[in-house]
């Protein structure tokens, strides 16, 4: 959408308001709203110059003493906000540093637009395409509180297997997914289907093409709705935009929805999946006549995500909710190798008919990553592997999770917390550098920043804890 289109928009459809979104560190959407006539006044020099703000207090970014910052808008990114009381436009925006008019060093979206440039300088391709695939819960109600006198949650879920000798207004239905039993039987087991209707209307209305959604493994209302591909930068936006529908129509229909990777004990975790792939001139780099139909280049695309899978930990499992998630033989993809067949291995290649559709799927990370970080540094990890011809070794197609222990212990793992992510990412992060796609300074600032959850989780007593050590 033009700058031309993005006036029409306001003007036929009597906008009041021009929301200007961007990302900060954790992944979270933030916001600043100027009246549409501050855009209509001149709307050119308006998206040149674009809108000033404070950017000392978002987390992990410039203190008190550099704090002026500019919002760039993105007039591609356009749309009507489908909550708002007032007629709202929706604008993404790049966070550009005044002293130098270039994207912050620190700004996600900015970061993304490096690596999609960096792809390019290296001559290696010239666009990258990713398709994440986050899972989400949808819950009834939560409770959680933390104090020096206790701390607790509640999950609240008439949907939830728990929930079966539970009274309704004196009755229950008995209708619902048992423990991993959400895949994916029809309603009125499945309660989601008009809500997740409902999200998906709305996602097709904003622009984003929607390809399926369905109930997830997981009981208590594990959801998913899968979306088309994209360019990083775009399909990072869209990662962004869903979970802000996602998180409004839940909230609209009195409910709650979380995209934390591990809610509930006992059932599946949700995950991010992440299909890759690289082109050239129109054509896909990854497909070729070697394992599952793909090229050498995707090989070492996949070798270079397996040497740096830890340090991407650190970014694409960015919480110490994540490791509550990527457990051994709790068939999460713990286990770092490459299948066609094998669900179990970190990295899959679906199976697919058309050598345009040829990629490759990252399965460790989760929906707690910053999807502009996340695919960047999947991307940079995966152009390492390429650039230096590291190849992944055989392929697995046995089961991951039933191996003899002495085969077991020849593949190696993803991170076992965050601690141990970051650790890797402050021993490993020369290729992330690159093409000053991500600076010395931001791995420095957003190590120390991670590490503040690290130390409130050491710090704080675990319910459990009481249940082994108590009476000790």
């Amino acid at each position: 959408m033009s700058v031309k289109e993005v006036v029409k928009l306001i003007e036929e459809n009597e906008v009041r308001f021009v929301d200007l979104r961007f990302t900060d560190t954790k992944g979270k959407q933030q916001h600043v709203t100027v009246p549409a006539h501050v855009v209509l006044d001149d709307p050119e020099e308006w998206f040149e110059n674009g809108q000033a703000f404070d950017g000392s207090s978002i987390g992990g970014w410039k203190g008190i003493q550099a704090s002026d910052m500019q919002l760039r808008p993105d007039s591609s990114s356009a749309y009507i906000d489908p909550f708002y009381d007032d007629a709202t436009v929706v604008i993404t925006c790049d966070v550009i540093d005044p002293a130098n008019g270039q994207g912050y060093d620190r700004d996600p979206r900015s970061i993304a637009k490096r690596a999609e440039a960096y792809l390019k300088s290296s001559g290696i391709g010239d666009t990258a395409y990713f398709g994440p695939e986050p899972e989400f819960f949808v819950f009834d109600g939560v409770e959680f509180e933390t104090s020096m006198s206790g701390t607790r949650y509640k999950i609240h879920s008439e949907e939830a297997a728990w929930s079966s000798g539970k009274s309704y207004d004196g009755q229950n239905t008995g209708h619902r997914p048992f423990v991993k039993g959400g895949y994916f039987p029809v309603a009125p087991v499945d309660s989601g289907q008009d809500l997740r209707s409902a999200m998906v209307n709305l996602l097709e209305e904003i622009g984003i093409p929607v390809e399926v959604h369905h109930h997830e493994v997981a009981t208590a209302g594990q959801m998913e709705i899968g979306t088309k591909f994209s360019t990083l930068v775009r399909r990072a936006d869209w990662t962004q935009d869903m979970k802000y529908i996602i998180h409004n129509v839940a909230h609209n229909f009195g409910k709650t929805a979380t995209f934390m990777p591990k809610p509930i004990m006992g059932d599946n975790g949700s995950g991010m999946h992440v299909h890759q792939s690289i082109w050239k001139d129109g054509q896909n780099l990854f497909a070729g006549d070697g394992y599952a139909g793909l090229s050498d280049t995707a090989l070492y695309y996949i070798g270079g995500i397996i040497k740096h899978a830890k340090a991407l930990n650190a970014i694409t499992n960015p919480s110490t909710n994540s490791y509550k998630r990527l457990v051994p033989h709790f068939e999460a993809p713990t286990k770092l190798a490459y299948s066609a067949k094998n669900r179990s291995a970190s990295i899959r290649i679906p199976a697919v008919n058309s050598a345009k559709a040829r990629r490759i799927e990252a399965r460790f990370p989760d929906p707690m990553a910053n999807p502009y970080l996340a695919f960047s540094a999947l991307l940079m990890a995966g152009l390492d592997g390429i650039q230096n011809k590291i190849h992944p070794g055989d392929p697995a197609d046995k089961n991951l999770y039933d191996l003899p222990p002495e085969e077991d212990a020849l593949v190696p793992t993803v991170c076992a917390s965050l601690e141990e992510a970051l650790e890797a990412l402050k021993a490993d992060h020369e290729f992330l550098t690159r093409g000053g796609v991500f600076s010395k300074d931001w791995i420095e600032s957003y190590i120390a920043f991670k590490e503040e959850d690290v130390k409130r989780i050491r710090m704080a007593p675990h319910p459990l804890e009481f249940e082994m050590y108590y009476s000790l």
